[in-house]
């Protein structure tokens, strides 16, 4: 979290070293206003640079804002946070905090995403960045042109579709949001539902439901214990060889990785098998940018120092 807040720092401080030695016009467009969009935003404004945050949802946070719908938005826009209901952060207080602005005292040492979330809206109030943002544009595509960045977006509720010139160009729309779903022999005969921890949000559901989670990364550990509260057994299957020290309800099993999935539940690779209603695959997201084109796609170039 750390190297997160000094990278934005740094990519912040390059583009002032070289802005400081041209002309005062320059400008630069950001992308998203997550905690990576409203912390670029912040320094730049203090530097007096110009610049622009385009933002395709009507809120900032990125992914620490909590949305109970899966799939689209109210725009038809794909939901990138994987925010879920009970989700508490899995870092402490000092490591969470953003320069300058400390988090409540009041506030417990491993926060909810609710207390989070409203520390980024007041961060983004108190370094009076809001009215720099761009809400409901949707860039669709940056690419270089000569000497300069050109950023398509669009609005997502009028669609009307606009393209502006930048010298700097900042992507902070996040790097994990595309969910990594296994191909697993049997999934389609499968006859309960499986879903990805990205689309996750609450325990209810799977009340009183023989429940398989997948994969002992931070998401599989605290959804398998969330779940395991309102769960009629809780299956756990996964290959880690950490030693976790986690107290477990008496209806958690531990199982190993799994060989084919059939009609009515699963087969794991030691032979054993279990009735299954429903599976949560914990396993990972994949890293992407907006479009790539013209210089997003490129090894680094000359482009490097005006793209980041």
């Amino acid at each position: 979290m750390y190297r997160k807040y000094i990278f934005i720092f740094t990519v912040v401080f390059q583009i002032c070293l070289s802005y400081s030695a041209v002309t005062k016009t320059k400008r630069v467009c950001v992308v998203g206003a997550g905690i990576a969009g409203i912390s670029a935003a912040r320094y730049l404004k203090e530097e007096g640079i110009e610049f622009t945050v385009y933002e395709s949802t009507q809120y900032v946070g990125g992914t620490w804002r909590f949305d109970p719908r899966v799939g689209t938005d109210e725009n038809g826009l794909p939901l990138h946070t994987s925010m879920y209901k009970n989700l508490r952060t899995n870092l402490p207080k000092p490591t969470m905090e953003l320069r300058g602005f400390p988090l409540p005292e009041h506030l417990p040492s491993f926060p909810s995403w609710r207390d989070y979330y409203q520390y980024l809206q007041d961060y983004a109030k108190h370094f009076n960045v809001l009215d720099r943002i761009k809400f409901l544009h949707n860039v669709l595509l940056v690419r270089r042109v000569g000497d300069v960045w050109r950023v398509k977006h669009q609005h997502v509720r009028t669609n009307e579709t606009f393209e502006d010139e930048f010298d700097y160009v900042i992507i902070g729309n996040g790097h994990f949001s595309k969910p990594n779903m296994p191909n697993i022999p049997g999934e389609d005969r499968f006859k309960g539902k499986i879903i990805h921890s990205h689309d996750y949000k609450e325990p209810e559901p799977y009340r009183n439901r023989r429940v398989l989670v997948v994969g002992a990364g931070p998401s599989g550990m605290d959804i398998g214990l969330d779940v395991a509260e309102v769960a009629k057994t809780l299956i756990h299957s996964h290959h880690s060889k950490i030693n976790f020290t986690t107290p477990f309800p008496p209806h958690y099993h531990k199982k190993p990785d799994i060989q084919e999935f059939i009609e009515t539940g699963v087969i794991f690779k030691d032979g054993s098998y279990e009735e299954i209603d429903d599976v949560i695959y914990c396993t990972g997201k994949f890293k992407w940018l907006i479009k790539k084109k013209n210089g997003l796609k490129q090894k680094p170039n000359k482009y490097s120092r005006t793209l980041y």
